[in-house]
């Protein structure tokens, strides 16, 4: 059968983590991206931060307080469930979407080796479909309370990559309202958008389309899900942060959005579930015809943008020794 060169189906997976379990979790991702494969995706992504979860304990149980027990048995936890990519921790995901031949976009929360690996960081990866790890992308600013558990990120991650006859690029969260972060994925050709949001209606009702409008491209905004039910006994003062939960913390809002900021697929909100499109590139040339940003539209010659996409670190070594031997 031929293949069409301007399509690609692509899939959100708006699904609850095993929350705070980062093993169990990529379970579940393994499974979620074999049914979007199953069902013809070329790519598969998740919400923000769904390995191995959000840290919605911290508006529940006075986050803010210093030197806090609960806060710190907490956050210990967390950084026990985290992500080190260098640990091999993603290694099924990679196993799973070389095996399918799908590129996969995942939210965790990562904990490096190269930040000294005891903060952690909201961060998008790119999987290719042959498996590999393209790049990592850490949160540039954490929103709100998030600061009490997040890091800062840098621009190491502002990079898009081929998908199918697509650019992909990708942000987390609110940081999809950051017009330089924006502009810094449209001027390297970006084409299909994926924004990861923890899960909430409120957060992707507006803005997808937006960003869709604004960029003549396809949006795709994949929200977590987060249920009381989901608060395991596994968990540090799992009754607490039960007690003080609404019935639903986190309610989807996965949507698609044309390159005309028209809905594809409108928010969806309170149940798991794969939401899917097919995307033709013709249709951004159609629409780029009287707006492109980063071309016929732009403007170097008034209005330009320098991005540092070096990896932050805090020191540098220099072991050689004058002594060659």
């Amino acid at each position: 059968m031929k293949t069409e060169p301007n399509l690609l189906r692509i899939a959100g997976a708006q699904i609850a983590p095993v929350w705070l379990d980062r093993e169990a979790t990529i379970d579940k991702v393994v499974a979620w991206v074999r049914s979007a494969a199953a069902n013809g995706a070329g790519l598969v992504a998740f919400g923000e931060a769904l390995i191995p979860g959000y840290p919605f304990w911290i508006e529940l149980t006075d986050g803010a307080r210093f030197d806090n027990p609960v806060q710190k048995a907490l956050h210990a936890h967390y950084l026990e469930q985290a992500v080190q990519i260098e640990a091999g921790h993603l290694d099924r995901v990679c196993q799973v979407a070389a095996e399918c031949g799908v590129r996969v976009v995942v939210g965790c929360i990562e904990r490096p080796r190269d930040r000294g690996g005891h903060s952690v960081y909201a961060s998008l990866v790119h999987i290719d479909a042959q498996g590999v790890i393209e790049s990592v992308h850490r949160k540039l600013m954490p929103t709100y309370e998030e600061r009490l558990s997040w890091s800062p990120g840098d621009g190491h991650g502002l990079r898009t990559h081929a998908c199918g006859p697509f650019t992909l690029g990708a942000l987390n969260c609110w940081e999809n309202w950051m017009p330089l972060a924006r502009a810094a994925l449209y001027a390297q050709g970006e084409n299909l958008h994926v924004a990861l949001w923890p899960g909430s209606v409120r957060n992707t009702e507006h803005i997808t389309r937006f960003i869709a409008r604004e960029s003549r491209s396809y949006v795709l905004s994949v929200s977590g899900l987060l249920r009381r039910t989901d608060i395991g006994a596994h968990i540090p003062h799992a009754e607490r942060i039960r007690e003080a939960a609404p019935e639903m913390l986190a309610n989807g809002g996965t949507a698609i959005a044309g390159p005309d900021g028209s809905w594809i697929v409108p928010p969806v909100a309170d149940v798991e579930q794969l939401v899917f499109a097919d995307c033709d590139l013709r249709r951004v040339r159609e629409e780029r015809q009287n707006f492109d940003v980063m071309g016929h539209y732009a403007r170097p010659d008034v209005l330009q943008l320098r991005v540092d996409r070096t990896r932050q670190s805090v020191v540098t070594f220099n072991d050689q020794t004058s002594d060659p031997h």
